[in-house]
């Protein structure tokens, strides 16, 4: 199955934190067999609405294609991530 993941991380962290963050996500998707088929830094943007106390956030984008331990798990490192403040996973049809 293929998804595509987004992520936000919260504004106050250092360049090389915000890089590590990244890392960590990726290793705990292909550390559970997901494939990586294009990852995008969307960079920093204003958040519709205040988030965590966060009014902007670094936007990251990544496709992969997937077994459902991987998704599972990516989603629950992500809700107990200090430095994640929301993501979202979408099932892509074929």
């Amino acid at each position: 199955m293929k998804y595509e993941i987004l992520f936000i991380v919260r504004p106050d962290l250092e360049e090389n934190k915000l890089k590590d963050v990244y890392k960590k996500f990726e290793t705990v998707l292909t550390d559970n067999g997901a494939k990586i088929l294009s990852s995008k830094d969307l960079g920093q943007k204003e958040l519709a609405y205040e988030i965590k106390n966060h009014k902007s956030g670094y936007y990251f984008l990544i496709n992969v294609e997937s077994n459902v331990d991987a998704i599972n798990e990516f989603d629950r490192v992500a809700l107990i991530s200090e430095e994640v403040i929301r993501h979202l996973i979408i099932k892509l049809d074929k």
